[in-house]
């Protein structure tokens, strides 16, 4: 196993800049996974660990060793390509062992390891089927194992589970978090998924535009977003944004002003904003439930779409506040609201979430997540 140090990495194509000066300490032995929204440059960091694309600027280090200017051959690195990329003509077997078999590691350990990966990965009865007779999710079964007979420091996966139906998907993450128990290897894991982030890091790196905007253990992200990009990203349905004015603050809370009058508080530190300042405020679907009528706050909205799925209900309204107009609230499955009914909505003072006209969040007294 190794750690991965990387220190002012950046990464440009002529004028065009794609990472902008990561730091970035992954863990021996962790499981990072990095998101972002199409764009924000998490593969190429991928990449660039791996040894596929040049450092711009920076230094890059796996276990204590500068690799900069190593061959990927010789990183102590594997990675799993979306695609697969597995040999058409080759049974699993052969597709497995080719690296080593191009490495002249004697046949006898090339055996060994091959049907060890193949024993981890449930695949043992397949060996001698070409890739066309499996399913996708056999086929990523076999690309894992083409790394695994590496032994390699660090494992890299490039958005290994986007190409499979959503079914297997879910079954893939329990293989993924199971895999990385067993083989106790660092794991660096790139996806757009953030439910498949939640699922199976020890920590999240957030990218926007090349740069890092948050790293931090999955429940850490959710309860203490740095910035509202974070607040956004992270969780779904994504977290509902009001514009709101700031009435007064104080290190007990702070109370905000909406479009419609509505006045709530906030259990955030907002010592030193000043009164009368456009501020944002964040509420996630999850967190707002049919209002009692000893509600301390509420809101009023006005439903417009409906989307019952069993054991849960999402209800689409509309709020003069809310980015777009709409908000998200997430409703008991047996509650079924009507287009256009009006909805009181009750908002938990420990439950909101503040920003700046920045998008800098104010610091939540809330004592759920973990750092």
């Amino acid at each position: 196993m190794a750690d991965v140090k990387l220190q002012g990495v950046a990464k440009a194509y002529g004028e065009t800049t794609i990472l902008q000066g990561v730091d970035l300490e992954i863990r021996d032995g962790e499981f990072m996974v990095f998101v972002g929204p199409s764009g924000c440059g998490k593969s190429t960091l991928l990449r660039v660990i791996a040894g596929l694309e040049d450092i711009t600027r920076g230094e890059l280090s796996i276990g204590g060793r500068v690799v900069n200017d190593v061959p990927p051959a010789e990183r102590g690195i594997a990675m799993v390509f979306q695609s697969y990329a597995l040999y058409p003509h080759m049974n699993l077997y052969d597709n497995m062992a080719f690296g080593l078999q191009l490495a002249k590691v004697p046949k006898g350990e090339i055996d060994r390891a091959v049907r060890q990966a193949a024993r981890v990965l449930h695949i043992e009865h397949l060996l001698d089927r070409k890739p066309r007779d499996l399913s996708g999710g056999q086929r990523q079964r076999v690309a894992i194992g083409r790394a695994i007979v590496r032994q390699p420091q660090v494992f890299l996966f490039d958005e290994p589970l986007s190409n499979l139906d959503t079914a297997l998907r879910v079954r893939m993450r329990y293989e993924f978090a199971k895999l990385h128990q067993d083989l106790k290897t660092t794991m660096v894991y790139v996806t757009h998924d953030q439910v498949e982030a939640m699922t199976l890091a020890d920590r999240i790196a957030v990218l926007s535009a090349g740069r890092l905007e948050q790293v931090g253990a999955p429940l850490g992200l959710y309860e203490h977003p740095a910035n509202l990009f974070v607040a956004r990203f992270i969780g779904s349905p994504e977290m509902n944004v009001l514009d709101a004015t700031l009435e007064s603050a104080d290190a007990l809370g702070a109370a905000v002003r909406l479009a419609d009058g509505t006045r709530l508080r906030c259990a955030v530190d907002a010592t030193g904003a000043a009164p009368g300042a456009p501020v944002k405020l964040g509420l996630r679907p999850e967190h707002l439930k049919q209002a009692a009528e000893d509600a301390a706050q509420a809101i009023e909205v006005r439903v417009t779409f409906v989307e019952p799925l069993g054991g849960t209900t999402y209800a689409y309204c509309e709020h003069a506040s809310a980015e777009a107009r709409t908000l998200t609230c997430q409703l008991d499955g047996q509650v079924l609201p009507r287009a256009g009914q009006a909805l009181r909505l009750a908002v938990q003072e420990d439950r909101a979430y503040l920003f700046d006209a920045d998008g800098r969040a104010f610091a939540r007294h809330s004592a759920a997540g973990r750092a």
